[in-house]
């Protein structure tokens, strides 16, 4: 199976903003090989298949925030405007919105790698979960385990002759035991 885009130049470009995962525009157009102002305009001319959880326009805090991680690009690098943020659905909607076999081939890619992460993302909780019984399941062993170490190590240590009793009968005992008789 062969993709247009490298499914880790996609992974790399995805980004959490408002507790989701989101492309944001210029990367996308990037990935589409358009410029940036030709997918805002289409965007822009089809607002209304883009409601706010499929696509946001990013505050100005969370803007700085993006370049920040991205550090100082060259002159122009930058929009003036804050970008838009795409969801998975958002994303998906876009293939609508930009018509050509690139496009469609981009979206397919991308949300192949939309479902690789989530179900990622699946394995990770179900792992945790995994652990969390675990832990709780030895947390009711820890005095039973410390007892049998204690057990072990009384075992270990060393006893003193001189409290031992000896077993069986010493000579005088024996004579006492025959005299009685």
């Amino acid at each position: 199976m062969t993709t247009v885009v490298p499914i880790e130049s996609i992974v790399s470009k995805i980004v959490f903003f408002r507790g989701e995962k989101v492309l944001i525009d210029r990367d996308l157009a990037e990935l589409y090989g358009v410029e940036t102002k030709q997918l805002k305009r289409a965007v822009r001319r089809n607002i209304n298949r883009f409601p706010e959880d499929f696509m946001f326009q990013l505050t100005k805090e969370e803007y700085q925030l993006l370049r920040s991680q991205f550090g100082t690009l060259k002159r122009g690098g930058h929009s003036k405007y804050p970008p838009m943020a795409f969801t998975e659905q958002g994303v998906a909607m876009l293939s609508s919105v930009l018509n050509s076999n690139r496009a469609i081939e981009v979206n397919i890619a991308i949300m192949r790698v939309f479902v690789k992460l989530r179900e990622t993302m699946a394995t990770h909780k179900e792992l945790a979960h995994k652990l969390s019984d675990l832990e709780q399941c030895i947390e009711g062993h820890d005095e039973q385990i410390q007892a049998i170490f204690e057990a072990i190590r009384q075992l270990m240590a060393p006893t003193d002759k001189k409290d031992k009793k000896k077993i069986g009968f010493t000579v005088k005992e024996k004579q006492r035991a025959y005299g009685k008789m």
